[in-house]
């Protein structure tokens, strides 16, 4: 039994909501999202309240794809009425992260600037040395946000390279003297 599966998904004031037979579309404050129905799940709406359910609980393929659709469901009205959003942070001398037009432009110790290309959908802000990925898909907002990160991930001796705000890089001692005897 699906314990997340098994929870409304309350709507919003301000959003509206259609349901087909293998497409969710949700309009809200910030935009516009659609997702994909698996056949294996159904949704119904109920006052204003969505509720996710199977028919066979016994069946592991159904099992599995019940949270999963519940809680991306969950997603698109969050990412319609609120957004959702990323930082991430560039340690070490010289480094830095500028905006060039739509450009993200990060001098990240390379002999020459690294530029990202700004995505449809996906707005990139830098304020000093964190950089901002703002956007109303959760997934393409985490995978611009790996992408940016991939550039110069971080490194464990003196931690240089871009990490997001909350992540902890686990330090390395460097390499130590050995005495004379």
């Amino acid at each position: 039994m699906s314990r997340i599966g098994k929870q409304p998904i309350i709507i919003p004031a301000g959003v509206d909501v259609k349901i087909s037979e293998d497409l969710i579309t949700v309009k809200g404050p910030k935009g516009s999202l659609e997702i994909a129905v698996p056949r294996l799940v159904k949704i119904e709406m109920k006052d204003q309240e969505i509720i996710c359910s199977i028919t066979n609980q016994e069946n592991k393929e159904q099992k599995s794809m019940w949270g999963t659709t519940r809680s991306n469901v969950q997603n698109i009205i969050t990412g319609a009425t609120e957004g959702f959003s990323k930082q991430l942070e560039i340690n070490g001398v010289g480094h830095k992260a500028t905006m060039e037009g739509a450009k993200l432009v990060l001098n990240v110790g390379f002999s020459h600037p690294v530029e990202y290309p700004q995505t449809e959908g996906i707005e990139l802000a830098v304020e000093k040395n964190v950089i901002t990925v703002s956007g109303i898909n959760r997934q393409r907002v985490g995978q611009v946000a790996a992408e940016i990160r991939a550039i110069k991930k971080p490194e464990p001796y003196k931690g240089k390279g871009i990490k997001y705000i909350d992540e902890y890089i686990r330090r390395k001692a460097g390499k130590v003297a050995k005495g004379s005897d």
